[in-house]
């Protein structure tokens, strides 16, 4: 197996509040499953990869495997998911997926990201009537730039309501996504 996963680029990457309070959110990067599929299919082919998913206990597993033409055989990579808010078992399936891509490499970057802190005058932040606060706007990363170890240097994140909230600056010299 002579592949390597690329890099995650700007518009592969979504952002959502980790947690909220008067002064201002903390924001989190992360990758859908969509994503996963189309760089496993850029990178090994579409037919030369495959998910299962099994339950095990009351926890969903999913095994990533890449076929490895080398050796004629499957190579396979496991983790297990958490249920969303939303969609329980759609969720679990969904979670299980992107830790076993996280396994393989794909978009493992991730991990690098420095804390992301946008004050509240920088975004929509409205108290509740349970007393806790949230946030009503949406955030894009438009920027990001990684270095030679494949750790992120350079980030911009854009408000949906006020423009560029965040910018981590990138060392010289580095390539863009």
């Amino acid at each position: 197996m002579n592949f390597k996963f690329r890099k995650l680029r700007a518009n592969e990457i979504d952002v959502r509040v980790a947690s909220v309070s008067a002064k201002g959110v903390s924001l989190l990067l992360y990758k859908d499953a969509r994503c996963d599929m189309n760089i496993l299919d850029e990178t090994v082919g579409a037919m030369n990869w495959q998910r299962e998913h099994q339950l095990i206990g009351e926890r969903l597993y999913c095994t990533v495997s890449i076929y490895n033409e080398n050796s004629g055989i499957w190579i396979s990579k496991q983790d297990v998911g958490t249920e969303s808010y939303a969609e329980k078992e759609k969720g679990q399936a969904s979670d299980s997926f992107k830790r076993a891509c996280f396994n393989w490499g794909i978009g493992r970057e991730l991990y690098t990201a420095p804390f992301i802190w946008i004050k509240a005058e920088d975004t929509k932040i409205s108290p509740g009537n349970n007393g806790k606060f949230s946030c009503t706007d949406g955030f894009i990363v438009e920027k990001i730039t990684y270095d030679e170890n494949g750790n992120i240097d350079g980030l911009a994140i854009n408000s949906k309501s006020k423009g560029r909230v965040f910018t981590k600056a990138p060392v010289k010299n580095q390539k863009n996504s």
